[in-house]
């Protein structure tokens, strides 16, 4: 895990032109996308976790958070999920925290070259790789862009879709302009998609 300190990060969605401001605490955030290893998926694997659900990897914070003590951050009653902000357990980082610790401190659309950090459709070769082969951002901080899209806390738009979530990151089958700091996608909860995976979040 990695410390960011707190700090403000500004939002925008291209599909409505919004744009808002977020003040940050001090959170910490995975240096890595949870692995199949990880999951429990396949047994040394360093591949990125992936057809994982929102709820899926909600679920597994609190699996993760219960392994090592830590009291739980969700409290999960069938598809109905609570943060309680005050656990110090596994969670998924807000959309917020995410772009604060994928830009680490730049202001351009990528930390670096997009070859050099991310796997995507022009280098992938049409599937994922082992995490932490692209060079990180300045926080050490590897594949926030690319290799499997992050699930995030936040609810997309609720007044549009519903409890679609957030997605951020892009993933080995994007196109260069989805694997940007800003950009934006969403999911249902409850679905499976094979380039979507999770990276963990802390309180402090």
């Amino acid at each position: 895990m990695v410390r960011a300190g707190a700090g403000r990060v500004v939002l925008a969605d291209r599909r409505t032109q919004r744009r808002w401001q977020v003040e940050l605490a001090p959170f910490e955030i995975a240096a890595l996308p949870v692995t199949e290893d990880e999951y429990g998926a396949v047994a040394g694997s360093r591949l990125p976790a992936a057809d994982v659900s929102w709820l899926d990897a909600v679920r597994f914070c609190n699996e993760r958070s219960a392994r090592e003590g830590l009291d739980p951050a969700y409290r999960i009653e069938g598809e109905a999920v609570s943060w309680d902000r005050a656990s110090g357990g596994y969670r998924l980082p807000t959309e917020a925290e995410w772009e604060f610790a994928c830009r680490a401190g730049t202001d351009g659309p990528r930390y670096g070259e997009l070859d050099a950090i991310a796997w995507h459709r022009g280098n992938s070769g049409g599937r994922p790789h082992e995490v932490g082969t692209r060079e990180p951002n300045a926080w050490g901080l590897h594949d926030m862009l690319g290799n499997v899209w992050n699930w995030c806390w936040d609810v997309y738009d609720p007044e549009v879709y519903g409890d679609y979530r957030v997605l951020r990151g892009g993933g080995w089958f994007d196109e260069h302009w989805s694997c940007r700091a800003s950009v934006r996608r969403r999911s249902h909860p409850s679905f499976r998609v094979d380039d979507v995976g999770l990276r963990l979040a802390r309180s402090i």
